[in-house]
């Protein structure tokens, strides 16, 4: 009887030892949103301790020429996964809602590839410095974003975020360009019934304009409400 209160009483310690939480791992077919950023499947994932310029970024070149080191960070990405099985093991959420995750493809560490190419820069506000070796080598080496000069994602999201207030704080641009999650291009016009919930975000490629002729030339169509 009294083995049987011991065993018992093993049982219940075991079960109050708290178990480790297994990160989440999501797979399947993914594709590049931009340098930094995927969409799986319903997923919308931010790929942990990197920053890769933004979708719209210009960088130089050594010789001041301007390059769209934004979109070619983005068919960097969109060329390593080439429709092939991504796994991602999740660090949780940001700001945003996005999951933060670890992703890999034919056995690459996708985030530490992008640093090692020069299409990304080491986060050590999130990596700790995961990525730093890396960075130091595509800088030595000069790899794309490194041959010329770039301003740091973080910084060029600053200048973006506090030249849009400006504009709209002028009022004179109130054509709202928003992105839709499927890429679609979207202008709502003051008045329609969407307008107010729509915000617009320049780091994504959104935009405001001046005009509803502007904003069809340059891709937008307009909104059905």
């Amino acid at each position: 009887m009294a083995r049987c209160g011991f065993l018992a009483l093993v049982a219940l310690s075991l079960l109050a030892i708290p178990l480790p939480v297994r990160a989440v791992e999501t797979q399947g077919i993914a594709r590049a949103v931009d340098g930094d950023t995927l969409v799986l499947g319903r997923l919308r994932i931010r790929l942990w301790g990197i920053d890769a310029p933004e979708r719209a970024q210009i960088c130089q070149t050594i010789s001041h020429t301007n390059w769209p080191c934004g979109a070619k960070a983005r068919t960097a990405l969109a060329g390593l996964i080439a429709r092939r099985p991504v796994a991602c093991r999740s660090h949780g959420r940001d700001d945003y809602g996005r999951m933060v995750a670890s992703c890999t493809v034919g056995g690459h560490d996708i985030g530490g590839w992008l640093v090692l190419q020069g299409w990304a820069l080491d986060y050590p506000r999130y990596s700790g410095g995961a990525h730093a070796a890396l960075e130091r080598t595509a800088r030595a080496a000069r790899r794309n974003i490194w041959a010329g000069t770039m301003l740091a994602p973080s910084k060029w999201r600053q200048q973006q975020r506090q030249r849009m207030a400006v504009g709209t704080r002028a009022g004179a641009c109130p054509f709202k360009g928003n992105i839709g999650a499927a890429g679609k291009r979207i202008v709502h016009v003051p008045g329609q019934r969407d307008y107010a919930a729509v915000k617009i975000d320049p780091v994504r490629g959104e935009r405001w304009f001046c005009s509803l002729g502007e904003a069809q030339a340059a891709g937008w169509r307009p909104a059905v409400r």
